[in-house]
């Protein structure tokens, strides 16, 4: 099963997963990438998924509705255009002609209703996961709380380390910059920058990640380790109380970094 990435607009991915026959469309905010894709390659597709609303993630599913008939995948608690099947976490999505499964995690936070899928079939996992988590970063707060984000990460965090991690935007070498400013020692990071750094001058993208090196690298996973609270205390003036308050104190200078 090979899985593609669809760039639109100025960063996003579009994630494609096919098998040669039939594909698997995740977030489409823009039908001519999929399309064009479908086209050249000879595909039918089978299904989508959707993580959450926003415009940039669900723009497309008129027109590929318009052209065909195929199950959507979608957050139950929020209102999209074209979700045929809503579902929330502890509901299994299953694309049978595929021989895909996913387990929905409800992961709210930067919309109130996001969720991710996380797939029961393959070997190494795979997630999802819209806008939630990104490589060394995570979702503005656009509609929830830190406490929400908490639990979110903290759900993508629990999943095996292998799991690969999909995200939906091309943000990572922003995301490190500000990773350098708040864990300033982190050798780990600084071989993830290089690394990356490498693939965008190639053309190429930076994911999918994995779960175990964004527990590695990325700050918004690392509430609790000393290099982050004390980068946090320097930027706001005093040591937050615990690794929620780290968290929300992180995210709040992300916003205008």
């Amino acid at each position: 099963m090979d899985i593609i990435p669809l760039p639109a607009f100025r960063d996003n991915y579009i994630w494609l997963m096919h098998d040669g026959t039939r594909a698997l469309v995740v977030d489409p905010g823009d039908a001519g990438p999929v399309r064009r894709f479908l086209g050249e390659h000879g595909l039918k597709l089978a299904a989508i998924l959707v993580t959450h609303h926003h415009a940039d993630h669900v723009g497309g599913l008129r027109e590929l509705l318009g052209e065909r008939t195929v199950p959507v995948f979608g957050p139950a608690t929020e209102i999209i255009e074209g979700v045929s099947q809503p579902v929330a976490e502890g509901d299994t999505v299953r694309i049978e002609q595929m021989g895909l499964a996913f387990a929905v995690l409800d992961i709210p936070a930067h919309t109130a209703g996001h969720i991710a899928y996380v797939s029961l079939a393959a070997q190494p996992g795979l997630v999802f996961c819209g806008d939630t988590l990104f490589s060394a970063g995570c979702g503005r707060l656009f509609e929830g709380t830190p406490a929400q984000l908490a639990r979110a990460l903290e759900k993508l965090a629990a999943l095996p380390d292998d799991t690969r991690v999909y995200c939906t935007h091309e943000y990572t070498l922003s995301n490190l910059a500000f990773a350098c400013a708040a864990e300033p020692d982190n050798p780990a990071r600084d071989a993830y920058l290089r690394a990356c750094e490498a693939l965008r001058a190639a053309g190429r993208p930076t994911l999918p990640t994995t779960i175990a090196q964004e527990k590695a690298i990325n700050p918004f996973l690392r509430c609790a380790m000393p290099g982050v609270t004390d980068a946090v205390a320097t930027y706001t003036g005093s040591r937050p109380a615990d690794a929620l308050a780290c968290l929300a104190a992180l995210r709040a200078w992300k916003d205008v970094f």
